[in-house]
């Protein structure tokens, strides 16, 4: 038994049911030559021990950006004082998962029952296993949130070392329902924990989710996050991600477009300095008619960091007339980076309408000497391009304020590339 895994089972409390899913997942330990880690080596994280997480205090101060209503969660506990739900309008339900836990509705809380199996979504299985605590988010048909709803999750020191959590989100919209979400990763310090998040989307017909993931955890952190998400016919699901910080980040977002006329726009930036490694892995399944995604994703590598991407898209049979393009552009900024891009395509229907495109290079040199050539330094030519390169995703962003957010998160982390 690894390390890793025999510290998070010392925490378990669970029911004969998650104990033998926990067993299950211990005798299978960690996957070491999956196709789906090829890029991404857990041997490192698989010798460390994590204590269970405690509750921390936060300056409210580190939340001053982040407006109501707001979900608040700190080392993966709940924190009350800092959270604030006013102005949700009626036919909108946000509680803790936890608080959820304690009412007498079982099916409230049947997203819990959700199994994970496969040896190779080791943390899916841990957080089908652990995870006690989280958002569950309901918006009745035909209710429009007008304003965004943010989801924070803190990391910060606590006494005893290094903690893990694990948190599930549920987010539920019923047929015409409008939601705009904000998932935010920060940190409030230093720390080297570990964070594990599951979200679960199910999106009723003709509903829309505006999905804003800003993650920005503590440079030595680990964070693990899944996104699954179904939709029904003519559903629309608009996401964008950036990808800033941790040492080691893994986000997956998984799709099934499952009725007649869904549509996906997934958008991100990849961004990997000093020795970090982010994995962003893709998994789109079009299997009703009339279907779109469109998928734009930007990386960034510097100095001995690895960014990786995979964009899996799978047109399945009887999905005719579906619309998907994906693009993957990246830049090396030092000789000691790399990034490892793989776009896939899988076409089992006749009428379909697909691309993809995978680009590794530097930044245009002629462009560069252009700018210096108007008397800019090198490091505020190639911070221009760099910019501009990245800035292609957060200005689709729709909500102002939002995409002010982003922005600002984007340029600092620029600056700590030394773009």
């Amino acid at each position: 038994m690894s390390a890793l895994l025999d510290s998070l089972a010392a925490g378990f409390d669970g029911d004969a049911d998650r104990h033998a899913q926990l067993d299950a997942l211990l005798r299978d330990g960690l996957p070491a030559r999956a196709e789906a880690w090829k890029y991404t080596s857990l041997r490192a994280l698989e010798r460390r021990r994590f204590g269970q997480a405690q509750a921390v205090a936060v300056a409210p101060a580190l939340l001053a950006d982040i407006p109501a209503p707001r979900l608040v969660f700190v080392n993966g506990r709940f924190d009350a004082a800092l959270s604030d739900l006013s102005g949700l309008p009626a036919g909108v339900d946000v509680q803790p998962l936890s608080q959820r836990l304690q009412g007498d509705d079982a099916r409230a809380v049947n997203f819990l029952a959700r199994r994970y199996t496969r040896s190779d979504e080791p943390f899916a299985r841990l957080n089908a296993v652990l995870a006690r605590e989280g958002a569950v988010v309901r918006v009745d048909a035909g209710i429009t949130v007008s304003s965004p709803l943010h989801l924070v999750c803190v990391g910060a020191p606590q006494d005893g070392g290094d903690a893990a959590w694990h948190l599930r989100h549920f987010v539920e919209l019923r047929a015409g329902a409008r939601l705009q979400l904000v998932e935010h990763e920060l940190a409030a310090g230093d720390h080297a924990h570990l964070g594990n998040v599951l979200l679960h989307a199910h999106l009723a017909k003709t509903a829309h989710l505006t999905h804003v993931r800003l993650q920005d955890a503590a440079p030595r952190a680990s964070l693990f996050a899944r996104t699954d998400a179904v939709l029904a016919r003519s559903a629309e699901y608009l996401r964008t991600d950036l990808e800033l910080g941790a040492a080691l980040a893994r986000n997956e977002l998984n799709v099934r477009l499952e009725g007649d006329g869904a549509a996906l726009r997934a958008d991100g930036v990849l961004l990997a300095d000093g020795r970090r490694h982010v994995d962003t892995r893709l998994g789109i399944d079009h299997i009703a008619r009339d279907t779109r995604c469109s998928l734009t994703w930007r990386g960034l590598a510097g100095q001995r960091a690895r960014a990786v991407f995979h964009g899996g898209i799978t047109i399945h049979a009887g999905a005719d007339g579906t619309e998907a393009d994906l693009s993957s552009k990246n830049l090396l900024l030092s000789a000691d980076a790399e990034i490892d891009t793989q776009p896939v395509l899988v076409i089992h229907a006749d009428e379909v309408k697909a691309a993809h495109g995978a680009t590794v290079g530097q930044p245009d040199p002629t462009a560069l000497f252009y700018l210096r050539s108007r008397g800019l330094p090198e490091p505020q030519a190639q911070a221009l391009l760099t910019g501009a390169f990245c800035r292609e995703v957060v200005g689709g962003i729709g909500h102002a304020a939002t995409r002010a957010l982003c922005e600002a998160a984007l340029e600092r982390a620029l600056a700590r590339l030394g773009a």
